[in-house]
């Protein structure tokens, strides 16, 4: 009966679809654009990379195949006056009706385009073809022969100049046997502005450069040449070499309200200071101290104007928590003949304190319960642009359906958490020009965790110390993890807990993960991501791609110590520090994604991803906080989180046994743009865990080279984001598809049962 209540369904929306005229709403005498293609006779002029010429594209396709919101717009009716057709008019988009004029200025681009790239005799026409009111487009592409470059010269009259474009020639686009690109030509004309640029010439631009191109009668080869303008002052002035400016005055005004006029005649000063031949000025009070200033400055006063020293500066106020706008404004003197610059940093000020709320509700195996947390920034707090922040958080959770004799009491958990952050490299015993070249931040951070449970009652108290810094123009972010102590602090187990789980079932992963332990770690992590800041609307423009890669170590040290000193150990055989156990381990993950733009609406995004984690020296089980999992809205989506692996366990009903040493990921999910804020999703995801060890509790989880393969779950779905700009909240719902155990279960692609074979995940972002 489901089914053909589904089957009926189904064809039901399918003859409303087929209904819905997809040239309804067509002006009689007009077309549908229904298709644009573009076709090209030479491999190298490939079509994706002229479609951004096209001016009129038909209605967007839902996953590249189904035209829904036209078909949307074509459910209203003609009546305007009623909110239904309103209403379906704003979701749905209206018919693109083709335009003979935009067919034109879009053949015109695209050729344009084309002999840009050196095709001076390429032409392209455009061929539609009619399908009762519908109408799909061809450009047709003809490039004929490229254009080549036989021989460069330079007409550069300026020595200067000649000098610096000869040191830095090595970096040159041109190059003999070179198409005749005009985008080339244009990049290395900007090449060289910003190399003088570097070299003093504040004024330079590549407008002063340019070329001419002789043709050599009755062949495809081109005499290129490059000429310099020289400067001039005025229209009735001479030609004359181009000036190199030099700093003159450095100043800091720290006030400046951006929603004013740019004169420094606008700017409120009250006040100002000097500090090592700097002048700062302020209006009320000086909010950063002068060494701030001036340390996170990269030129000065005498120094060749640099164009990258500009850039840095920039750069190193945009990392001041305190600051929220920097603008640096050159003037040249007013002395005549004169090559010098006055400089001034202008800025404006954050908002220094802020305090934030934050209510989520959580759900453990049906168990509900809620959780808050406030938090206090400071993000000034000495004068120096250091960020403090302190969080308190509470937790609550209803717990049912333990078996013993347990207290009764459910889930609490109090937190705390405190870092501070200063915008600067710190470390003992260096000199302070060698920490000021090092644009790292530092930070230092304290953490605590009251967990009290009807079973246990545990304590998680930790400190860290880190750096932070990015490279921007490699558009890479590291992060080093000097030291990180953490301790887990088991102050009272229930009797029944200790017998029934600890002793009695002798789990050892259990019962490791349930005795107090210290973990001092180090590591290191990089994250590269090729899109860098080119997002709009949280958008990427563009393919992008990105790499995430973090190794650290614990227990190292302290191992080598109980080693040398003959420290005492447990009655497991673990070397103790003041009577605690500690953690011996090295983990590396490594994780890859891509994503594929098709066009503006659709893209084909993909990820793998893998990770160890290896215990050794004092150490048979790494802890629990540093074990993988599989399962959930980031992994392997047909199963819930903690629900899937190691291997082919099938599980037990104790989540510490779906924990495993090594990690495998990967999915692939096409992305299409629905309608408002809506974006959709088709995917699939593959992966498991596995464990280093034969475990007696997590039978089948070991890791087995000739077998892992088999065991790799596969789940297919489709999601659902409401992209709101400043977060996406996501809705997945995954289907099993293969399934790592044994039986029945192996194939439920074969035979699904919803029931079974479905999970459902909320989630903010994406997964990757």
């Amino acid at each position: 009966m489901n089914n053909n209540c589904r089957n009926v369904l189904l064809i039901a929306i399918l003859w409303l679809l087929a209904s819905c005229s997809a040239t309804k709403y067509v002006p009689e005498g007009a077309y549908l654009l229904d298709e644009v293609r573009i076709q090209s006779d030479n491999k190298e002029v490939k079509p994706s990379n002229l479609a951004l010429y096209i001016r009129q594209n038909p209605n967007s396709k839902w996953f590249s195949l189904i035209k829904m919101q036209l078909y949307v717009y074509n459910l209203s009716g003609r009546d305007s006056t009623r909110w239904i057709n309103r209403a379906l008019r704003r979701m749905g988009d209206a018919p693109v009706i083709y335009s003979a004029e935009d067919a034109e200025r879009s053949r015109e681009e695209i050729a344009k385009a084309v002999r840009n790239m050196g095709y001076m005799g390429a032409s392209v026409t455009c061929i539609p073809t009619f399908n009762t009111r519908k109408l799909k487009l061809t450009y047709k592409i003809t490039t004929g022969k490229p254009y080549k470059v036989n021989a460069l010269s330079y007409d550069i009259p300026d020595e200067k100049i000649k000098d610096y474009m000869e040191e830095d020639s090595a970096g040159t686009y041109l190059k003999k046997g070179m198409y005749l690109d005009v985008n080339v030509l244009d990049l290395e004309r900007q090449r060289i502005t910003d190399n003088l640029r570097r070299h003093g010439y504040y004024r330079f631009n590549k407008d002063y450069l340019s070329y001419t191109a002789d043709t050599v009668r009755g062949t495809y080869q081109v005499d290129l040449t490059l000429h310099l303008a020289l400067y001039k002052p005025g229209n009735d002035s001479q030609p004359q070499p181009h000036r190199q400016y030099f700093i003159d005055k450095v100043n800091f005004i720290t006030d400046y309200n951006v929603l004013h006029s740019s004169a420094l005649s606008s700017v409120e000063v009250n006040d100002s200071i000097h500090y090592k031949g700097f002048p700062i000025y302020y209006k009320d009070d000086l909010y950063l101290r002068p060494k701030v200033l001036t340390n996170n400055l990269h030129f000065s006063s005498g120094s060749l104007y640099n164009e990258s020293d500009v850039q840095r500066t920039y750069s190193s106020f945009g990392r001041l928590q305190a600051l929220k706008y920097t603008n640096i404004r050159f003037f040249e003197t007013q002395r005549s003949d004169s090559t010098l610059l006055n400089a001034y940093i202008m800025l404006t000020r954050s908002k220094h304190q802020s305090v934030s709320f934050e209510l989520e509700g959580t759900n453990s195996a049906g168990d509900l319960g809620a959780a808050a947390s406030v938090s206090f920034q400071h993000r000034n707090l000495f004068k120096g642009s250091e960020t403090f922040m302190i969080k308190l958080r509470g937790a609550y959770e209803a717990v049912s359906g333990l078996q013993g004799n347990y207290r009764d009491e459910d889930y609490t958990e109090l937190g705390a958490e405190a870092t501070i952050n200063f915008p600067r490299f710190l470390f003992p015993l260096l000199s302070p020009d060698f920490r000021r070249k090092i644009r790292a931040n530092t930070e230092f951070g304290l953490q605590y965790s009251y967990q009290f449970r009807p079973e246990f009652t545990r304590i998680v108290a930790s400190a860290s110390w880190s750096y932070k810094w990015g490279v921007q123009r490699r558009n890479l972010q590291h992060r080093i993890d000097l030291l990180d102590v953490s301790y887990l602090y088991m102050p009272w187990i229930s009797q029944d807990f200790q017998e029934q789980y600890l002793e009695k079932d002798e789990n050892y992963i259990l019962k490791y993960n349930y005795e107090d332990r210290l973990i001092v770690r180090s590591g290191y992590s990089l994250v590269y991501n090729s899109a860098g800041s080119a997002l709009m609307n949280n958008t990427l423009i563009g393919n992008s791609s990105s790499i995430r890669f973090n190794v650290e170590s614990a227990g190292n040290l302290l191992y080598a110590l109980g080693k040398i000193t003959g420290m005492k150990k447990n009655d497991d055989g673990e070397y103790t520090l003041l009577n605690i156990p500690f953690a011996q381990y090295v983990k590396l993950d490594i994780d890859y994604a891509k994503n594929i733009m098709i066009d503006n609406r659709n893209s084909l995004a993909f990820h793998i991803g893998g990770g160890i984690a290896i215990p050794y020296g004092n150490a048979t089980v790494v802890p629990l906080e540093k074990r993988y999992f599989s399962g959930g809205a980031n992994s392997v989506r047909g199963w819930s989180i903690r629900d899937l692996g190691p291997g082919t366990f099938p599980g037990d009903g104790n989540y510490l046994n779906r924990t495993g040493d090594i990690k495998l990921d990967a999915s692939i999910e096409y992305r299409t743009r629905l309608f408002w804020k809506f974006k959709g999703a088709v995917f699939v995801d593959a992966g498991n865990i596995w464990t280093l060890r034969n475990y007696e509790d997590q039978p089948g989880g070991q890791f087995k080279l000739k077998e892992f393969y088999k065991q790799i779950a596969v789940a297919y779905g489709l999601g659902l984001r409401l992209d709101l700009d400043f977060f996406v909240l996501r809705f997945d719902g995954g289907m099993k598809a293969i399934n790592p155990e044994s039986g029945a279960k192996r194939y439920p692609f074969l035979h699904p049962n919803f029931g079974r074979d479905f999970a459902f995940h909320f989630a903010v972002g994406y997964p990757f």
